[in-house]
């Protein structure tokens, strides 16, 4: 791991302190890590597939479990479950023994966390779940502590000294035991072949769910429809006189949409494109201007494919302001407006 260079000195040429300790403190848990991922690689790989297969042999729930900062971090490790694809909850080890342990049931794995791997309430229900053949993965940092004896898996995490100057402040192991969580979750959803369209039926909301739904599922103007489309012989004029011809539409595209002989996108005009036309030519010459001549040949442009995150790219990458679609053979079908994209804040303004 590359190591902080520190000796960088503020302007009265003294070292700042602060931001050396906050270093080391990154540094702490950032070596953390990189232990357990050697140790997958080595010592602890036979550890590892025996957790993913316990995992995927889950047909109910995944359920987390912790006490303390341990309970805080199994509640994101559960999330990270169902996001992709795996039901899971979590369950309180304390409150576990007062009825909600009545929310185990078969065909679930309980994920039991622990540093110490002593924690009394951790170690307790790990040992009713034994008792009733519910099968446990226990995460601790000591491969022989009771917790892991309970349990049918175990993965260490190793001695971590935390970031904490005291040693004393979960910080390092918590986030050791939140990226043993992530890695657990991400293979599974690997063994299962999780994909993209399995991760936007979980979240259809928000950037997530917006840059993964396909374009032509947002299109507001469709060829045939609302979007005059234009065979590029025609001038300027002949070419203006059919798009209004075309359509009565009160929303009308800000972009011509041409094709070759063969109805193949060829080119794209634009609003813009006619006002420096305009400017730069005299208005009467300007519109007799064969449009091929004036338009933008072979756009970028988008497929009946490509999913929203893709246009954002086109967006952010070449800065357009309209996006032809096409399907698999260059025939236009749409086309899509960065105003769309910004009102479904998949780009900022």
């Amino acid at each position: 791991m590359t190591r902080i260079d520190r000796s960088q000195t503020d302007a009265n040429g003294a070292t700042d302190a602060e931001a050396a300790f906050i270093a080391e403190a990154l540094e702490a848990e950032a070596r953390a890590i990189a232990r357990i991922a050697e140790n997958a690689l080595g010592a602890d790989a036979g550890s590892w597939r025996a957790a993913i297969d316990l995992l995927a042999g889950c047909t109910g729930h995944v359920i987390v479990s912790g006490m303390g900062k341990s309970g805080l971090v199994g509640a994101k490790i559960s999330a990270t479950f169902t996001s992709l694809g795996q039901p899971s909850s979590v369950l309180h080890p304390a409150e576990a023994v007062h009825g909600d342990l009545g929310r185990v049931r078969r065909g679930d794995v309980v994920v039991l966390l622990s540093y110490s791997g002593e924690t009394e309430e951790v170690v307790n229900l790990a040992l009713l779940l034994k008792a009733d053949d519910v099968p446990c993965l226990g995460i601790s940092g000591v491969a022989d502590s009771s917790l892991a004896r309970h349990c049918r898996v175990h993965l260490g995490l190793g001695n971590i000294t935390e970031a904490c100057p005291l040693n004393l402040a979960p910080t390092a192991s918590t986030t050791a035991q939140l990226a043993i969580g992530d890695a657990l979750a991400l293979a599974l959803a690997r063994r299962r072949n999780f994909g993209e369209g399995d991760f936007h039926k979980s979240h259809p909301g928000g950037l997530l769910g917006a840059g993964l739904r396909k374009v032509t599922d947002m299109l507001r103007f469709r060829a045939g429809e609302n979007l005059p489309v234009l065979s590029d012989t025609l001038t300027v004029r002949d070419a203006l006189g059919a798009a209004r011809q075309a359509t009565s539409h009160p929303r009308r595209a800000g972009a011509l949409i041409l094709v070759d002989g063969e109805g193949r996108l060829s080119g794209l005009f634009t609003d813009g494109d006619l006002r420096r036309l305009v400017v730069e030519r005299d208005p009467a010459q300007a519109l007799e201007a064969p449009i091929a001549s004036v338009m933008t040949a072979r756009p970028k442009h988008l497929t009946v494919d490509d999913l929203m995150r893709d246009a954002e790219r086109l967006v952010r990458e070449h800065r357009l302001d309209e996006i032809p679609v096409v399907d698999h053979d260059g025939t236009p079908v749409g086309l899509l407006d960065v105003q769309d994209l910004v009102s479904m804040k998949v780009v900022r303004e």
